[in-house]
């Protein structure tokens, strides 16, 4: 892999993480299209692969820092009695909803992704995505837009069950846990802000997993050096990715993930024909 692939893929990996169009589906497709040979599962990829998760969750953090100072300090006890209270509960409720990911990613994520991994699939899979952004669009509740604040901790769970979709190549996780969202009644500016909370602990936790391995792994300078290259570029996409999909999803409550599903559709029928062409 060269410096411009990397480039190309940590762009890519900073914009799809957040928006509702498959990271991990783009990530199989993509680079079979351009016939650039990466082996995903080569050890020099490891460490590329950990520094991209580890700027996209930096970016993550820096951009909903107010929110998780709030939960820290909360957790810790620190604030008026109301302040400490409503910390506590959003820190369960982040919790909740992460834990059906993180128990059906450890049993299941390595058989899931190498069953349906193929480039092939996961393009079929995208377009799969594309008709759930329009499922949670069409059934979403009609006329109940709860506020953020109003999340029970049945609505995290929902919303974690959702996220466990996104172990398949092609199903975004941020379009799964929106949509869960919204057909719990939420507004897209919270089901957006909600998804993109528990994204961090999900990618943070997905980085320290490979750690382990990547210690006992001989990575030349070069990787490490085009790595930390990449994971700049994606923090930076990932950061601007977020400040403007919390704008959209606040200015367009009516339709806002439609031009998503739109795109899926195109994108992996189009990725479909041409990879059964070539």
């Amino acid at each position: 892999m060269d410096t411009i692939q990397a480039l190309v893929i940590a762009i890519l990996q900073g914009a799809t993480e957040l928006f509702p169009v498959s990271s991990l589906g783009h990530a199989v497709v993509l680079p079979a299209l351009l016939h650039w040979g990466i082996d995903q599962r080569s050890p020099e990829f490891l460490p590329f692969l950990v520094m991209l998760h580890l700027g996209t969750a930096t970016a993550l953090l820096a951009y909903f820092w107010q929110d998780w100072w709030a939960i820290i300090t909360g957790v810790l006890g620190m604030g008026d009695a109301h302040q400490v209270k409503e910390s506590r509960r959003v820190f369960v409720l982040v919790v909740i909803a992460t834990i059906p990911a993180v128990i059906i990613g450890f049993f299941l994520e390595k058989f899931v992704r190498g069953l349906f991994g193929s480039p092939v699939v996961a393009a079929a899979f995208l377009i799969v995505n594309g008709g759930l952004l329009l499922f949670g669009e069409r059934l979403r509740g009609r006329g109940a837009h709860r506020h953020l604040s109003t999340l029970t901790r049945t609505d995290a769970l929902v919303i974690g069950c959702w996220q466990c979709t996104a172990l398949i190549p092609g199903i975004s996780r941020s379009g799964a846990t929106i949509v869960g969202g919204l057909l719990r009644g939420i507004n897209h500016e919270g089901a957006a802000h909600f998804s993109f909370l528990i994204a961090t602990p999900i990618i943070l936790g997905a980085t320290v997993l490979e750690v382990p391995k990547l210690m006992h792994e001989h990575v030349p300078a070069g990787v490490l050096a085009t790595s930390g290259l990449a994971a700049v570029v994606a923090g930076i996409t990932a950061l601007l990715s977020t400040a403007f999909l919390m704008r959209y999803f606040r200015q367009h409550d009516a339709w806002a993930l439609n031009p998503f599903a739109y795109y899926c559709v195109l994108a992996g029928s189009i990725s479909l024909g041409l990879l059964f062409l070539l």
